[in-house]
């Protein structure tokens, strides 16, 4: 989760006076601390969402240790006190050799304290043999690592089993039985859909007029329901309306076919097959009509799985395949590919930084990957004779939880290479099976995703200045042009707007980064 870059900054200039007031407290920690820990090589810290225990140290994490004949001191703190925590640490604190995990350092914190941690291009060259022959066979891996400066501050990841979509769209199939209807393949089927829904008693309850053909869901449900007109978005707040298409890179917003989509959107919500209140009510209102007591009331809708959106109703719903738009190509929003960087950065306090690196190398084997992700061989997975993988059902059924419980999940070091999900056997009820169950109608329509880029200093401060307003004003005219129109009309005046609000700079901002992240790929 990425804080505000603004939060950040004001958080930087605070520090200091974070660290007067609580310099006591460390002082008095900090004898103690030094005896518990006299006896391991290196401290390492990482961040949990909740407090699920230290059953992700066992098993593999264990082995590695024995292996490198090394001893790890783990601290692990919860996100919900992470923001004070690592606001003392960085204001002058005894700092831990490394931290691991993207939820410990995003972006922002990492270009704000940059001297705080030091490049690791020339000690993973000679002491990571792993990731080394990776990045030569993988030049991502290295692109999402590399600074605008030139440096690599962190590790990278490439996760297993990372779904290609996100957020897809369901459909009640239940309804579409009832009224004997198909799948919806085109725009015009789903408009021809959705009217049904509205107007025939879906649910068949007598009531022919408490059905919504269409609800709140997933990240941005109005460019979700437009997707046949091309209003693909990316995961990430700095990307998600940046398009890529054979290396050039287009800003939705802008575009014609976001005017189209939004004219076409509008019509239907005059037509009520859109929620009328899907501007103004919050998440867990819309939630109550998904998952409504009683019959379910709602058509369709986006979101991760069926059951994550719709609850008890959730054996009625099927995913809906990718909706044809008038150029009669389909579109689908993609979730990119499991790259990630931030997974491992050492501090300028280590002592040893090539010993943790050679430590940590082991995390790029494929045994390390499946198991950092699901948890330990024999106790969350098996590796079978061929050589392949088969993740165990867990004990009480909570998939998920089981995994973020038994590993590292979706932090740390791993990589998984072209072809290893396919040698993964995953539960298909449930977790992560599920879901790429569910993607399969939809994968093959995905687009590009834009990548995640990386910013300098300078760019990020233009950023946080420029971004907030023009955000802001795009997601207002969208809501008024959907329920009041007038685009066409409007349009020019939009555009006219953005340019004062500083839409070019914000665009070559973009655009820059994006083209170093190409440049970077070559290295």
């Amino acid at each position: 989760m990425k804080k505000p870059i603004r939060s950040y900054l004001l958080l930087s200039s605070l520090l200091p006076i974070l660290a007067l007031s609580l310099s006591a407290c460390q002082s008095q920690t900090a004898s103690k601390e030094s005896k518990s820990t006299s006896d391991k090589d290196f401290t390492v810290a990482t961040v949990r969402w909740q407090d699920w225990g230290k059953d992700f140290l066992k098993g593999f994490v264990e082995k590695a240790e024995k292996k490198a004949d090394v001893s790890v001191n783990w601290k692990v703190y919860l996100n919900s006190d992470w923001a004070d925590q690592k606001a003392v640490l960085m204001a002058g604190g005894k700092l831990p050799d490394a931290f691991l995990g993207s939820i410990s350092f995003s972006d922002s914190d990492l270009s704000v304290f940059k001297n705080r941690f030091i490049p690791l291009e020339s000690l993973i060259d000679k002491h990571m043999p792993n990731l080394t022959k990776i990045m030569k066979k993988n030049p991502n891996m290295r692109a999402i690592v590399t600074d605008p400066d030139g440096h690599i501050y962190s590790l990278p990841k490439r996760e297993p089993m990372s779904p290609k979509v996100a957020n897809q769209l369901y459909i009640n199939q239940k309804w579409l039985d009832r009224l004997g209807l198909q799948m919806p393949k085109t725009y015009e089927d789903l408009v021809a859909v959705s009217k049904a829904f509205r107007d025939k008693d879906a649910n068949g309850n007598g009531n022919p007029s408490d059905e919504i053909p269409f609800e709140n869901g997933g990240v941005d449900p109005i460019l979700t329901y437009a997707l046949p007109f091309g209003t693909v978005i990316s995961p990430g707040e700095s990307g998600r309306y940046w398009t890529v298409n054979d290396k050039k890179i287009t800003f939705t917003p802008t575009a014609d076919y976001y005017k189209e989509g939004i004219k076409w959107v509008h019509q239907q919500y005059q037509e009520k097959l859109i929620d009328l209140e899907i501007f103004t009510q919050d998440s867990s209102q819309a939630e109550a009509k998904r998952q409504n007591k009683g019959d379910a009331i709602v058509g369709i809708s986006a979101g991760w799985t069926a059951d994550s959106l719709f609850g008890p109703h959730a054996s009625e719903y099927v995913p809906m395949p990718p909706i044809t738009g008038p150029s009669g190509k389909a579109f689908v929003h993609s979730d990119g590919s499991g790259y990630g960087r931030n997974e491992l950065l050492i501090t300028d306090q280590a002592k040893d930084p090539g010993k943790i690196l050679a430590f940590f190398d082991q995390f790029y084997t494929e045994d390390a990957t499946i198991q950092t992700f699901y948890g330990s061989f024999d106790k969350a997975t098996k590796k079978n004779e061929d050589g392949t993988y088969t993740v165990l059902e867990a004990p009480d059924g909570e998939q998920d939880i089981f995994a973020w419980v038994n590993s590292l999940r979706s932090f740390g070091p791993k990589y998984a290479p072209d072809g290893f999900n396919q040698k993964v056997t995953l539960p298909k009820g449930a977790g992560d099976g599920l879901k790429l169950e569910a993607q399969k109608v939809v994968e093959d329509a995905a687009q590009e995703a834009f990548p995640n880029v990386m910013f300098t200093q300078e760019e990020l401060n233009r950023l946080s200045v420029i971004s907030v307003d023009i955000m802001s004003f795009i997601q207002s005219k969208q809501a008024h042009w959907v329920t009041e129109g007038n685009i066409d009309k409007e349009w020019d005046d939009y555009l006219k707007a953005l340019d004062k609000m500083g839409l070019k700079e914000y665009q070559s901002i973009h655009q820059t980064a994006y083209k170093r992240y190409l440049q970077s790929e070559k290295k």
